[in-house]
């Protein structure tokens, strides 16, 4: 029943990424799409494990569906990688910094952030 589960949320998860990209994102040059998603995921997946998982009567399977599952399929490395590969060949070397400088401290920020936006019950 778990691969039921993490299926669905990351079927949900690759859907929800797709239309960020296409409402928000379409015409844009730098890979801003990929970067809000990454750093939103950051900070939702450190704020249910510091907080809302442990605290929750959802079952482990439920908790892999949202982690795994949606989350998983929602953020994407492989993206960010040929993205900024993309942006160096292209002779954007600039924006290839910039976006991988973003990315990583970006990341390591939400989710700091998250951790610490840890719900008191």
């Amino acid at each position: 029943m778990i691969f039921l589960y993490i299926g669905i949320a990351g079927a949900l998860g690759a859907l929800c990424r797709y239309l960020i990209g296409l409402i928000l994102f379409t015409y844009a040059v730098f890979p801003f799409s990929t970067l809000a998603v990454n750093l939103i995921g950051c900070y939702t997946l450190a704020f249910l494990s510091s907080s809302l998982f442990q605290k929750s009567k959802l079952s482990s399977e439920m908790k892999s569906a949202i982690a795994s599952g949606f989350l998983g399929s929602f953020t994407t490395f492989s993206a960010f990688s040929l993205e900024t590969m993309q942006l160096y060949q292209s002779g954007e070397v600039l924006y290839a910094c910039i976006y991988s400088a973003f990315s990583m401290i970006g990341g390591i920020m939400m989710s700091n952030l998250g951790w610490k936006n840890e719900v008191k019950a």
